[in-house]
Protein backbone atom coordinates (compact mmCIF):
# COMPACT_ATOMS: atom_id res chain seq x y z
CA UNK A 1 0.00 0.00 0.00
CA UNK A 2 1.49 3.61 -0.68
CA UNK A 3 2.39 5.80 1.93
CA UNK A 4 -0.62 8.05 0.56
CA UNK A 5 -2.99 5.70 1.34
CA UNK A 6 -2.07 4.70 4.83
CA UNK A 7 -2.15 8.49 5.68
CA UNK A 8 -5.65 8.53 3.83
CA UNK A 9 -6.28 5.68 6.32
CA UNK A 10 -4.42 7.01 9.74
CA UNK A 11 -6.71 10.25 8.96
CA UNK A 12 -9.78 8.63 8.84
CA UNK A 13 -9.42 6.83 12.18
CA UNK A 14 -7.69 9.77 13.77
CA UNK A 15 -11.47 11.68 12.84
CA UNK A 16 -13.39 9.39 14.80
CA UNK A 17 -11.88 9.76 18.35
CA UNK A 18 -10.75 7.12 20.62
CA UNK A 19 -12.86 3.55 19.80
CA UNK A 20 -12.85 2.54 24.11
CA UNK A 21 -16.24 4.37 24.90
CA UNK A 22 -18.12 2.32 21.76
CA UNK A 23 -19.71 -1.17 22.19
CA UNK A 24 -17.90 -4.18 20.39
CA UNK A 25 -19.56 -7.07 18.74
CA UNK A 26 -19.28 -9.19 15.66
CA UNK A 27 -19.71 -7.35 12.26
CA UNK A 28 -23.46 -6.99 11.12
CA UNK A 29 -23.11 -9.16 8.61
CA UNK A 30 -22.64 -12.16 10.79
CA UNK A 31 -24.50 -11.20 14.26
CA UNK A 32 -26.99 -13.73 13.81
CA UNK A 33 -24.23 -16.24 13.36
CA UNK A 34 -23.16 -15.26 16.75
CA UNK A 35 -23.61 -18.25 17.90
CA UNK A 36 -21.51 -20.23 16.05
CA UNK A 37 -18.33 -18.46 16.45
CA UNK A 38 -15.88 -20.48 18.77
CA UNK A 39 -15.02 -19.69 22.85
CA UNK A 40 -11.77 -20.81 22.70
CA UNK A 41 -8.65 -21.33 20.24
CA UNK A 42 -6.94 -18.78 17.54
CA UNK A 43 -7.95 -15.57 15.92
CA UNK A 44 -6.72 -13.37 13.06
CA UNK A 45 -8.79 -10.49 12.65
CA UNK A 46 -7.74 -9.33 9.00
CA UNK A 47 -7.93 -5.41 8.40
CA UNK A 48 -8.84 -5.41 11.92
CA UNK A 49 -9.91 -1.54 12.20
CA UNK A 50 -10.00 -0.33 15.52
CA UNK A 51 -10.41 -3.73 16.65
CA UNK A 52 -14.25 -3.73 17.46
CA UNK A 53 -14.52 -7.19 16.25
CA UNK A 54 -11.41 -8.71 17.50
CA UNK A 55 -11.69 -7.45 21.17
CA UNK A 56 -15.48 -9.40 20.87
CA UNK A 57 -13.70 -12.35 19.89
CA UNK A 58 -11.40 -12.23 22.98
CA UNK A 59 -14.50 -11.46 25.22
CA UNK A 60 -15.63 -14.70 23.88
CA UNK A 61 -12.34 -16.78 24.77
CA UNK A 62 -10.22 -16.38 21.55
CA UNK A 63 -6.76 -15.20 21.70
CA UNK A 64 -6.66 -12.26 18.63
CA UNK A 65 -4.02 -11.16 16.54
CA UNK A 66 -5.32 -8.55 14.39
CA UNK A 67 -3.77 -6.74 11.72
CA UNK A 68 -4.23 -2.85 10.07
CA UNK A 69 -2.22 -0.94 7.85
CA UNK A 70 -3.03 2.16 10.01
CA UNK A 71 -0.98 3.02 13.23
CA UNK A 72 -4.01 4.83 14.41
CA UNK A 73 -6.66 1.56 14.28
CA UNK A 74 -3.87 -0.24 15.94
CA UNK A 75 -3.31 2.00 18.97
CA UNK A 76 -7.36 2.59 19.30
CA UNK A 77 -7.64 -1.53 18.88
CA UNK A 78 -4.87 -1.96 21.80
CA UNK A 79 -6.85 0.88 23.68
CA UNK A 80 -10.30 -0.83 23.51
CA UNK A 81 -8.35 -4.25 24.45
CA UNK A 82 -7.21 -2.58 27.44
CA UNK A 83 -10.14 -0.69 28.42
CA UNK A 84 -12.39 -4.09 28.06
CA UNK A 85 -10.18 -6.11 30.00
CA UNK A 86 -8.52 -8.81 27.12
CA UNK A 87 -5.06 -6.96 25.94
CA UNK A 88 -3.75 -10.39 27.44
CA UNK A 89 -5.65 -11.93 24.71
CA UNK A 90 -5.50 -9.49 21.86
CA UNK A 91 -2.25 -8.50 20.01
CA UNK A 92 -2.74 -5.77 17.00
CA UNK A 93 0.06 -5.29 14.83
CA UNK A 94 0.47 -2.81 11.71
CA UNK A 95 0.61 -4.82 8.60
CA UNK A 96 0.71 -3.80 4.86
CA UNK A 97 -1.19 -6.72 3.61
CA UNK A 98 -0.04 -5.57 0.26
CA UNK A 99 2.80 -7.82 1.20
CA UNK A 100 0.80 -10.37 1.97
CA UNK A 101 -0.24 -12.64 5.20
CA UNK A 102 2.07 -12.81 8.23
CA UNK A 103 3.25 -16.08 9.30
CA UNK A 104 1.87 -18.10 12.00
CA UNK A 105 0.04 -21.08 13.62
CA UNK A 106 -2.84 -22.12 11.98
CA UNK A 107 -6.22 -20.37 13.33
CA UNK A 108 -9.76 -21.52 14.37
CA UNK A 109 -11.36 -18.48 13.00
CA UNK A 110 -10.61 -15.51 10.43
CA UNK A 111 -12.29 -12.91 10.57
CA UNK A 112 -11.90 -10.39 7.38
CA UNK A 113 -14.60 -7.59 6.92
CA UNK A 114 -15.01 -4.79 4.66
CA UNK A 115 -11.67 -6.09 3.05
CA UNK A 116 -11.00 -7.93 -0.27
CA UNK A 117 -7.41 -8.96 -1.78
CA UNK A 118 -7.93 -11.47 -4.14
CA UNK A 119 -4.23 -12.39 -3.58
CA UNK A 120 -4.75 -13.57 -0.01
CA UNK A 121 -7.68 -16.07 -0.47
CA UNK A 122 -5.81 -19.06 -0.70
CA UNK A 123 -4.00 -17.70 2.21
CA UNK A 124 -6.87 -17.60 3.96
CA UNK A 125 -7.64 -21.11 3.41
CA UNK A 126 -4.50 -22.48 4.17
CA UNK A 127 -4.39 -20.22 7.27
CA UNK A 128 -7.44 -22.08 8.76
CA UNK A 129 -7.07 -25.27 11.09
CA UNK A 130 -9.31 -28.27 10.47
CA UNK A 131 -12.91 -27.09 11.54
CA UNK A 132 -11.84 -23.98 11.79
CA UNK A 133 -14.38 -20.73 10.61
CA UNK A 134 -13.96 -18.22 7.96
CA UNK A 135 -16.15 -15.01 8.40
CA UNK A 136 -15.31 -12.99 5.54
CA UNK A 137 -17.66 -9.72 4.08
CA UNK A 138 -16.47 -7.19 1.45
CA UNK A 139 -17.77 -4.32 -0.57
CA UNK A 140 -19.67 -5.78 -3.80
CA UNK A 141 -21.20 -4.99 -6.84
CA UNK A 142 -24.01 -6.39 -5.88
CA UNK A 143 -26.73 -3.67 -5.50
CA UNK A 144 -23.92 -0.93 -5.43
CA UNK A 145 -21.45 0.81 -8.55
CA UNK A 146 -18.93 -1.08 -9.60
CA UNK A 147 -15.48 -0.64 -8.42
CA UNK A 148 -11.74 -1.81 -8.06
CA UNK A 149 -12.72 -2.80 -4.56
CA UNK A 150 -15.83 -4.33 -4.73
CA UNK A 151 -16.45 -8.07 -5.39
CA UNK A 152 -18.39 -9.19 -8.62
CA UNK A 153 -21.47 -11.21 -7.90
CA UNK A 154 -20.85 -14.46 -6.66
CA UNK A 155 -16.93 -13.79 -6.33
CA UNK A 156 -16.74 -15.00 -2.53
CA UNK A 157 -18.33 -18.22 -3.17
CA UNK A 158 -15.79 -19.13 -6.10
CA UNK A 159 -13.01 -17.62 -3.86
CA UNK A 160 -13.74 -20.18 -1.16
CA UNK A 161 -15.40 -22.50 -3.02
CA UNK A 162 -13.16 -25.55 -1.58
CA UNK A 163 -14.79 -24.80 1.87
CA UNK A 164 -17.86 -26.08 3.34
CA UNK A 165 -20.15 -22.79 3.21
CA UNK A 166 -22.69 -22.33 6.27
CA UNK A 167 -24.49 -19.07 4.97
CA UNK A 168 -23.63 -16.32 2.47
CA UNK A 169 -25.22 -13.04 1.09
CA UNK A 170 -24.80 -10.44 -1.14
CA UNK A 171 -27.05 -7.06 -1.33
CA UNK A 172 -27.00 -3.54 -0.83
CA UNK A 173 -23.41 -3.07 -1.37
CA UNK A 174 -21.63 -6.23 0.53
CA UNK A 175 -21.42 -9.86 -0.04
CA UNK A 176 -20.27 -12.10 3.00
CA UNK A 177 -19.97 -15.33 3.45
CA UNK A 178 -19.71 -18.41 6.69
CA UNK A 179 -17.53 -21.04 5.95
CA UNK A 180 -15.55 -23.86 7.30
CA UNK A 181 -12.47 -25.67 6.62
Amino acid sequence: MTREDQRRWDERYASNGPASGEAVGPPAAFAAYADIFPTTGRALDVACGRGFAGVWLAQRGLEVVGFDVSAVAIGQARDLARHSGVDERCRFSVVDLDDGMPDGPPVDVILCHKFSDRRLDQAFIDRLAPGGLLAAAALSEVGAERGPFRAAPGELAVAFGALDVIAAGEGQGLAWLLARA
